[in-house]
């Protein structure tokens, strides 16, 4: 597999591919071709092959792309092949969903433990995983291979937890504290999580259609 310095837009359109096309699969499609995949998702035909031709050749000229095969490659591409382990850090409301309902090892990483200061969840496990001590955390990463950590503590912990996960090696973090950790000259490769980034975005298209409309009515001589 050809890799190269991607574009940001490319990686994150990847698993858009990656879900229509186990969408395809399961409504028994095979094959598909650039512009048929490019028109359920709003993309144009030449945009996907540019996306796809950064990492090799998937597709066949007359036939397009086995749904399959470029299912397989993308997932490789994107690592859920390699078996990434990773912990949780904090074992709150949000923690605690993200392991009842988000299932880590379908998108290829296993969950090995979670810690929490809670004495109530020390000892315990939830959906399999062991809830064990912050205090136990700098002894488990030296005797564990950890490839990532999920931030799950509140916002005045994530600074001080962040230190303390990057001085035991770990250099990868899903943050979902709402606190931007992201430094340009720092290595740590870090997912910062708002929930409310996604809500806004629809929240400006919403408002600009309102004034479209509330314009065109303006013209036009009536009320809304």
């Amino acid at each position: 597999m050809k890799r190269v310095k991607v574009s940001n837009n490319v990686i994150r359109r990847l698993p858009r591919y990656l879900r229509k096309l186990d969408e395809l699969s399961e409504h028994g499609v095979s094959r598909i071709s650039s512009f048929d995949l490019g028109q359920q998702l709003g993309l144009t035909p030449s945009q996907i092959r540019q996306d796809f031709s950064c990492f090799g050749e998937f597709g066949q000229q007359g036939y397009g792309y086995n749904v399959a095969a470029l299912r397989s490659h993308i997932a490789s591409i994107l690592g859920m092949d390699r078996d990434f382990q990773a912990v949780l850090i904090g074992v709150g409301n949000i923690g605690r969903a993200l392991m009842d309902n988000f299932c880590f090892s379908e998108w290829g990483f296993r969950l090995l433990s979670a810690f929490d200061i809670n004495p109530a969840l020390i000892g315990t496990e939830f959906k399999g995983v062991p809830i064990r001590s912050m205090d136990e955390l700098d002894g488990f990463l030296a005797e564990n291979h950890v490839d990532m950590a999920v931030l799950a503590v509140p916002k005045d912990a994530a600074i001080p937890v962040t230190e303390r996960l990057t001085a035991n090696g770990i250099s990868a973090i899903w943050n979902f504290t709402n606190v931007e950790l992201t430094e340009p000259s720092s290595d740590m490769l870090v997912e910062n999580i708002h929930f409310s980034d996604s809500l806004l975005s629809l929240s400006y298209y919403i408002a600009e259609r309102n004034d479209e409309e509330a314009a065109r009515a303006a013209r036009e001589g009536r009320k809304l």
